[in-house]
């Protein structure tokens, strides 16, 4: 061990001594660097966020109600005329004359109820909702991380591209419905391909890539739309659509899939040769020690059902679920109700969305130098005062004041979010990751459906959502000292695997 000039070889020759090898120690002896070829891999899975994002947002440029103007002035006076339902269709026209800008116009929907101009949206949002139930009761052993991505990525782009072709609202809801369920579990199958293909010292830097490229494609989105705010509406989609369709073809042919998960098959060659390819330089390590790794270390028996078999599974999934409800209610909740601010909304708006890109700095540095529960604790208490003294502050009209309270605790929610993403897949194991997830996930849309009910109390009494949200998010937050500290852990692929890391966490906290 003295000649420092060949730690591997000398590595390799202590290994030796014994009859076989864990694929844990394998993984993170191969891994222990972060090289090119990984970090190529993030982006390339982590893309598929950003394309995510387009198209949760893409309806704020399609959807919009288009400008118009007077033609004949005599009937139509614009100073004092606002509805155009009360006007005759001769006498008014869509600014520019074309009324393919917006699916409102196009489909004359002008005059039409609110219900059926926000049924696309409201679409795309159930189908997310009914995807996600639906995706939660996909074994994890079906057909691979990789491969589930590369559907439901191609699903989604695929049909975006169809939407062109709608003739009417109710083809462009369904087509929005089918969006929504194919990108259901978009984000939970990107970070959990990500964080199983980085050691444990590398996984807080390495989940926070595809974040940080969820919020570039909403901001991408912004630019396209205004380069082509002069077409139809229908080319936005395509814009969006058919990089995302190459994209998710790319992700089939050169995406490597999960390691963790391909040994849990039993595919432990595969597995290797995925680590050789993620790490080059080890490339002779792996040859070397993968005979010594049985075809079946252990068995991937473990299912969804042992999630409510087990006590420990079950009190974690529904405290995880408690979590995030309330961190839900804030993120979606807070830039809903910043119009009872009194402040520029656009301007709100746009500070929101730039307030989320340092936390993706942040959040690894927090999971680095501090516990995972502790964290958690703190940020939520600290986000739920932030909110309550953003109520208090409005009450006494100290707009500024309570503005850059509600970005603080916008802050706090996404960082909060992104704590709890690190600390899930911590918390369960290869086997049932996904699905853990997913409900990790659900219950962050359950939060936000739960916003624009309590947001819309805010206009009998201002502000006051505000001080609901915080109170809630705070209260919430202490379930956060019912979970386990999993800091330093590495990731398990059993449910057997995963109680005895848990009991070696609880005898050694210093692991």
């Amino acid at each position: 061990m003295g000649d420092s000039s060949a730690p591997l070889l000398t590595h390799i020759e202590d290994e030796g001594t014994s009859p076989s090898l864990s694929f844990h120690k394998i993984f993170e002896e191969s891994l222990s660097g972060f090289t090119f070829p990984q970090f190529l891999q993030i982006l390339l899975v982590g893309l598929a966020l950003a394309f995510d994002s387009q198209q949760i947002f893409i309806t704020v440029f399609t959807d919009a109600y288009p400008t118009w103007h007077c033609l004949d002035h005599t009937a139509c006076n614009p100073s004092t005329t606002t509805d155009i339902c009360k006007l005759p269709r001769s006498a008014w026209e869509w600014d520019g004359g074309f009324k393919g800008k917006s699916a409102i116009s196009e489909f004359e929907l002008e005059c039409s109820s609110s219900f059926l101009r926000s049924l696309p949206t409201s679409a795309f949002y159930m189908g997310s909702i009914v995807g996600g139930v639906f995706m939660a009761l996909v074994p994890d052993s079906f057909l691979g991380r990789k491969k589930l991505l590369f559907f439901t990525t191609l699903a989604m782009s695929l049909t975006g591209i169809s939407i062109f072709f709608s003739s009417n609202i109710w083809t462009y809801a369904f087509l929005k419905f089918v969006i929504g369920f194919a990108r259901s579990q978009t984000g939970t199958y990107a970070i959990n391909l990500i964080s199983e293909r980085v050691s444990t010292k590398w996984r807080p830097r390495a989940t926070m890539i595809p974040f940080t490229l969820f919020v570039l494609g909403f901001m991408s989105l912004s630019g396209i739309a205004y380069l082509v705010r002069h077409a139809s509406w229908r080319v936005l989609y395509l814009c969006t659509s058919v990089p995302a369709a190459i994209h998710s073809v790319c992700i089939y042919f050169l995406a490597l899939e999960s390691p963790r998960w391909l040994h849990v098959q039993g595919k432990n060659q595969e597995a290797i040769e995925v680590l050789q390819r993620l790490s080059p330089v080890n490339r002779d390590y792996l040859e070397s020690v993968s005979s010594r790794l049985h075809s079946k270390e252990q068995s991937p028996s473990s299912s969804i059902k042992d999630m409510f078999i087990r006590k420990w599974a079950f009190r974690r999934i529904v405290v995880v679920m408690i979590i995030m409800f309330g961190l839900g209610m804030m993120y979606y909740g807070v830039p809903l109700a910043v119009r009872d601010i009194k402040v520029n909304i656009y301007l709100s708006e746009a500070l929101n969305a730039m307030v989320e890109l340092p936390t993706f700095v942040i959040t690894p540095i927090l999971l680095e130098k501090f516990n995972r529960r502790s964290s958690v604790l703190v940020n939520c208490l600290l986000g739920g005062a932030l909110g309550v003294l953003c109520f208090v502050m409005t009450t006494f009209e100290r707009t500024n004041i309570a503005f850059a309270l509600e970005l603080g605790s916008f802050f706090c929610a996404r960082i909060g979010f992104n704590l709890m993403a690190v600390y899930m897949i911590e918390m369960f194991p290869t086997c049932v990751r996904n699905f853990a997830t997913t409900m990790l996930r659900q219950s962050l849309v359950l939060g936000g459906a739960s916003c624009p009910i309590i947001a819309s109390v805010g206009r009998n009494v201002p502000s006051i959502s505000f001080a609901v949200f915080g109170l809630v998010v705070s209260g919430l937050g202490l379930f956060a000292l019912l979970l386990p500290e999993t800091k330093g852990s590495s990731l398990c692929d059993t449910m057997e695997a995963q109680e005895q890391s848990d009991q070696a966490l609880k005898t050694s906290p210093s692991c």
